[in-house]
């Protein structure tokens, strides 16, 4: 995979949707692979530590709206193990349009912290991001 450090390719998490998350993010001219572009017809049988771990191998930074991901045991180990990067919003019931726009508001920031060895994740808010792992 060829990736830029000013142009990550990012993957999203299939808590953000299959459609308008992504396609708005690559709209806006984000680089990225969804949840159900990678498994396909597996998409619902995949566990979170499957997924983080394909991430952390490909070193593909995780955008989602999951916030318990830092909280599971299991999800814990594998960011750690794994050593993911992952930016996740701290309002889940937004739409997606409101998705789209606080990641691409502070995606300058989003890129920046990829530069940063993992593992870590951050809480995107409105017209921040806040790192709360580890």
């Amino acid at each position: 995979m060829s990736q830029s450090r000013s142009q990550p390719e990012f993957f999203v998490d299939r808590s953000l949707g299959r459609i308008q998350v992504p396609d708005g993010l690559r709209a806006a001219g984000w680089n990225l692979r969804t949840h159900f572009e990678i498994f396909g017809a597996r998409d619902e049988e995949i566990a979170d530590i499957e997924w983080l771990e394909l991430c952390g191998r490909e070193e593909l930074p995780v955008l989602s709206k999951d916030r318990h991901l830092r909280y599971r045991p299991q999800e814990i180990a594998a960011i750690r193990h794994h050593r993911v990067k992952a930016f996740v919003l701290t309002h889940g019931s937004l739409r997606a349009v409101e998705q789209v726009s606080r990641f691409d508001r502070s995606r300058a920031a989003i890129e920046a912290a990829c530069g940063a060895s993992g593992p870590f994740v951050y809480a995107v808010h409105k017209d921040r991001i806040v790192q709360v792992f580890p």
